[in-house]
């Protein structure tokens, strides 16, 4: 779960993949049936497509190999404590094994090094989102929006998590425009352009 190298989920970023956080939501008097998720932030190519990848159904479960890696990135970073790149990958493998708070730790410990990653920023605000602290998320999100303005999962995701979480529909509303500012053709995970979702929302006065 920018601009960094593409690699494995046990050498690196993870390939695009999307996990969905906490229960689905539904929006609900317009949008029946449609459900809208918080991703991780697809790796190596900034945020291209925020509708593809796997649900967080599956997350909470490590192979016996991921686990085994684990293991060892844990005496990694006691052993060598600035490799920003242990830190990382221990980061999304707490992530996928649904350990918040230690990922929350991980990713902290790799962004204390590398500050300006938006991917680490974008995946640090799921894991606050997960563990409860919404305000949390949207300040990492925007972070790694700081970090790099196309980045566009950072955006998807600083909309759900202000019209769910935080209630703030005009704020939601204002990050996904600028997100299709940014790409017209930005679609949610059923395929809807966010364009249509903001015209919807925007017609019908959602509280």
């Amino acid at each position: 779960m920018a601009s960094q190298p593409e690699q494995s989920p046990a050498g690196g970023y993870k390939k695009e993949i999307v996990l969905v956080i906490g229960l689905c939501c539904l929006i609900i008097g317009f949008l029946s049936g449609i459900i809208f998720s918080i991703y991780k932030t697809p790796a190596g190519r900034g945020a291209t497509n925020v509708a593809t990848g796997q649900q967080e159904a599956q997350a909470g479960k490590l192979t016996d190999e991921q686990a085994q890696h684990l293991l060892q990135l844990e005496l990694e970073v006691q052993k060598n404590p600035k490799n920003i790149e242990a830190w990382t990958n221990l980061g999304h493998l707490y992530f996928d094994s649904d350990q918040a708070e230690k990922a929350i730790t991980a990713y902290n410990k790799s962004l204390d090094l590398a500050p300006n990653n938006a991917d680490v920023l974008t995946d640090l605000g799921v894991m606050y989102r997960r563990a409860g602290n919404p305000q949390q998320a949207v300040a990492s999100f925007d972070r790694a929006i700081q970090a790099n303005a196309k980045h566009e999962t950072a955006r998807f995701n600083k909309g759900i998590v202000l019209l769910y979480d935080l209630k703030d529909q005009p704020g939601a509303i204002a990050a996904w425009q600028g997100l299709v500012n940014l790409n017209p053709m930005a679609t949610a995970p059923n395929g809807q352009l966010i364009s249509e979702m903001l015209k919807e929302m925007q017609d019908k006065k959602i509280n």
